[in-house]
């Protein structure tokens, strides 16, 4: 075990993104240097160049792992694998890895980590809150949650918990080889999201079950490429056909308390705006 440099940057992979972007704001909070990296920011890196991999890495005392646009998608083990391998030669060795529950690939991709020899943190998450405020704004603002899941549960779990918990990895050696399931405190369907969306918007918001192609086709009305749109949206369904319900006690293993609510979630959300027929007007 190697303890990080707390004068070395931590390079934070997708600090644009729901999770990276929390982490980040976490750990400059904490006084801890940060190399934030993305394909558009001041410390450029993309998954598909891999020759933007080792100016991002080198000098780092750690790294939050986050692949884009899933671990699930194919080849995608196969490049995080190579870079892991990239960083532990160059001296970063502890590495956390954003993952996915109930995904095969997910899974690849943290035995690659686990065989890496680095000091290793797997943090494995259930769908995130944050997906209905800032990925499928437009369809909870305009009060049709079309998705596909039908009646299955899901533990849906706060980004802002995932972030804590990735930051507690990436600073405490406690965590080193842990693998941590995340989920929120309780199991819900779409339609229970939609009724505590609606609830705290204070309007009515309904939930529309819809095939894998349906949704693809309307991520792609909404600009997403069919190329990306239709393998994630059959992700989607795939992980939302049971195989998730249920809930696991990660966020208090790694964090000594309980996940955060969706109700809580939902209030605070709502009271930013961000679902507002005004804004969307302006």
């Amino acid at each position: 075990m190697t303890m990080p440099n707390p004068v070395q940057p931590i390079l934070v992979i997708g600090a644009n993104g729901k999770t990276g972007r929390r982490v980040a704001d976490r750990l400059v909070a904490a006084g801890r240097p940060v190399r934030a990296a993305s394909r558009s920011g001041a410390t450029r890196f993309d998954w598909n160049d891999t020759s933007t991999w080792a100016p991002a890495i080198d000098g780092t005392s750690a790294a939050y792992i986050t692949y884009h646009p899933d671990l699930a998608f194919p080849g995608a083990a196969e490049i995080v694998g190579a870079f892991i391998d990239l960083a532990v030669a160059r001296g970063t060795r502890r590495l956390v890895l954003l993952s996915g529950r109930g995904e095969a690939g997910a899974r690849d991709a943290e035995m690659r980590l686990e065989d890496s020899g680095a000091d290793y943190t797997i943090v494995r998450c259930a769908f995130f809150n944050q997906n209905f405020s800032e990925t499928f704004v437009d369809a909870v603002r305009h009060g049709v949650l079309a998705m596909p899941g039908g009646e299955t549960v899901e533990p849906f779990v706060d980004a802002d918990d995932i972030a804590d918990v990735v930051v507690a990895a990436l600073t405490d050696e406690r965590h080193i080889g842990e693998l941590y399931e995340l989920t929120g405190p309780r199991l819900m369907t779409f339609a229970q999201v939609a009724s505590e969306l609606g609830t705290a918007m204070g309007r009515p918001l309904r939930y529309l079950p819809v095939s894998a192609a349906e949704f693809a086709a309307g991520l792609t009305r909404h600009g997403l490429p069919p190329e990306v749109a239709t393998p994630v949206s059959e992700l989607i369904a795939e992980v939302l056909d049971g195989r998730n319900s249920y809930l696991t006690d990660g966020v208090h293993r790694a964090l000594g308390r309980p996940p955060r609510d969706f109700a809580d979630y939902a209030h605070d959300a709502a009271a930013t705006g961000v679902w507002s027929l005004e804004a969307n007007a302006a």
